[in-house]
């Protein structure tokens, strides 16, 4: 059974990001069920290379988005973006480097993205962009 499903509290009311923020809860729930059956390093690489991809393609998007509807909240938004990115490359370059208690970093800052950054930042922008028609 996965450790997290896609519910509307996670819903930031635009389709597409939307659906980018579910392959987030799908890395969650394959590096969750990896750990449970302890190959959680094992898998550790292919998340990290996935989640580059992904925070590059993602916030890409939603910054075009952002951009194209000036957002007052964008330099916030991308301020945290490219910390969250710098964080990313950190994680891999650890990897690279063989650091141990990766696995679990990476965990952590996966479900921390889902909760506080999607919850908290990805939110303020639903309404605004929502009212230009973009859903």
């Amino acid at each position: 059974m996965p450790l997290m499903s896609w519910k509307d509290v996670y819903s930031v009311k635009v389709a597409e990001f939307d659906e980018h923020h579910k392959q987030l809860i799908s890395m969650i729930n394959n590096l969750d069920e990896a750990m449970k059956q302890g190959k959680g390093k094992d898998i550790v690489g292919e998340i990290l290379t996935k989640l580059v991809k992904y925070t590059a393609f993602h916030f890409a998007a939603e910054q075009k988005v952002m951009q194209q509807q000036n957002y007052s909240g964008y330099d916030e938004h991308k301020d945290k973006h490219d910390k969250m990115t710098a964080k990313v490359m950190a994680l891999q370059n650890d990897y690279h480097a063989g650091k141990a208690s990766l696995t679990i970093e990476v965990f952590k800052f996966l479900t921390d993205w889902l909760n506080k950054h999607i919850l908290e930042t990805d939110k303020k922008y639903s309404e605004y962009l929502n009212s230009k028609g973009i859903k």
